[in-house]
């Protein structure tokens, strides 16, 4: 009696570190496509595009100063109360959001949206860190561990894809009259999702995983910062996010733009632009289906130099071609599927997705390569690194807004010029003198 009722605990756990797996994505894909508003309001400034952006700058800027507290949290207070304290802040960062409504389309109301996107980070940045090893827990270890989290990655980019899809439905085509309160279905999707998760979780008794093989006692000569291959991998990953963020957030005010200088659509441009952001978080989805398959023959530096060069192309062409040339893409118009006819540009960024898919797993494979004691002080500083998704996006659409959106694209160009770098030649331990046992 007492194992069927822990295994259908297990089984609720599961479930709901899922739904959170999904959240983490839901609640920072939330903040580009809902800038598409808050870029109308601040319309003629001259900054509109990096004022839209902003809320994706402050989501990601969090984990800047949470990436390694909330390792520790792990450590001091559990992996059950460090779930629930990021679940709650979640809770509190969308509320947050969806107060901004109440102040109106002006200064202060954009204030309050980006203080509650700030605290969103806190809490994405929290569950990042402790849902993979819980669902690694709940499902013993192993392969079966490993296949949970497989599974909630899935859940995480199929959020993705869905998130911007929602909101440019529910915005249809920006307006003088379009505001914060139009999206309030996806925050309250978001506040019902974190009470139910804290509920469910606060019931469920949960144990601490080993926390590994450092002790008190085990010395620590050194530091992830002594080994070069390292050093560029952060590097790597603070660049690795601003392009992944980057390309689809930019491309979605490119397309909501109805301006003379935006993709050139006048109708439902915010629920197209919703859309085909989606789909470049689609293509991600379905190049980490692949690379599961392909990452036990391919190694991580083959995958990156590949995928790297191909987005160098995909880029180089969308930034020649611009509006010159178009194509149909089927796209939800916000009332249904239709054939629609957008700059040939935007279908060689959403192709893009394909190639950032495994780039994430990829350099943090090459990064940690041969740290040993010293690759938990590494991933607490990946986490950090995140904050690139924050920054790199805001000086592109810096760019855009001084110049154009094509061009703009120079900046994930150059990360990923970096990146090729890192894989063909950065990657290389050349610190194996360096004890880590």
């Amino acid at each position: 009696m007492e194992k069927n009722t822990k295994q259908q605990g297990n089984i609720i756990a599961i479930i709901t570190m899922m739904f959170l797996f999904a959240m983490i994505s839901f609640v920072t894909n939330l903040a580009a496509p809902i800038g598409v508003i808050w870029k109308n309001v601040f319309n003629g400034t001259g900054s509109e595009n990096m004022i839209g952006m902003l809320g994706n700058a402050m989501n990601f800027l969090a984990y800047l100063f949470m990436g390694i507290p909330a390792g520790k949290l792990l450590t001091k207070i559990g992996y059950k109360n460090t779930a629930l304290t990021g679940i709650a802040t979640g809770f509190v960062g969308v509320f947050i959001q969806f107060i901004s409504g109440k102040f109106g389309a002006d200064v202060s109301g954009f204030a309050v949206y980006l203080f509650g996107a700030f605290i969103s980070g806190f809490a994405v940045c929290i569950l990042n860190t402790v849902v993979n090893p819980m669902l690694n827990l709940l499902g013993g270890g192993g392969n079966r561990g490993n296949q949970l989290n497989l599974i909630g990655g899935t859940l995480n980019s199929l959020s993705g894809t869905l998130t911007p899809m929602l909101v440019g439905a529910l915005i249809g085509t920006v307006t003088v009259t379009t505001k914060m309160a139009d999206v309030n279905l996806v925050l309250f999707i978001a506040l019902g999702v974190f009470a139910s998760a804290f509920v469910v979780l606060l019931f469920i008794p949960i144990a601490d995983p080993e926390m590994g093989k450092t002790t008190s006692k085990t010395v620590f000569e050194h530091s992830p910062w002594a080994f070069r291959h390292f050093v560029l991998g952060t590097i790597a990953i603070f660049v690795y996010v601003g392009v992944e963020v980057g390309i689809p957030g930019t491309l979605n005010f490119y397309i909501s733009d109805t301006s003379a200088k935006g993709a050139g659509l006048l109708t439902n441009a915010a629920a197209i632009g919703g859309f085909v952001a989606g789909t470049y978080w689609f293509l991600m989805l379905v190049g980490r289906f692949i690379g599961s398959f392909i990452g036990g023959k391919v190694s991580s530096r083959s995958m990156m130099i590949i995928t790297t060069i191909t987005g160098m192309i995909l880029i180089v062409l969308a930034m020649v071609l611009g509006k010159s040339t178009t194509v149909s893409m089927p796209v939800f118009t916000g009332t249904s599927f239709q054939m629609v006819v957008v700059p040939v540009a935007a279908l060689l960024l959403v192709l893009c997705g394909l190639c950032t898919s495994i780039m994430w797993s990829s350099i943090f494979n090459l990064a940690t390569e041969g740290l040993g004691k010293y690759s938990a002080a590494a991933s607490g500083i990946f986490m950090m690194m995140v904050v690139g998704g924050g920054l790199l996006p805001l000086f592109q659409n810096f760019i855009a807004d001084n110049s154009s959106y094509m061009f703009s694209y120079i900046v994930p160009l150059v990360a990923l010029a970096f990146m090729c770098y890192y894989a063909l030649i950065g990657s290389k331990n050349v610190n194996k003198d360096i004890p880590v046992d």
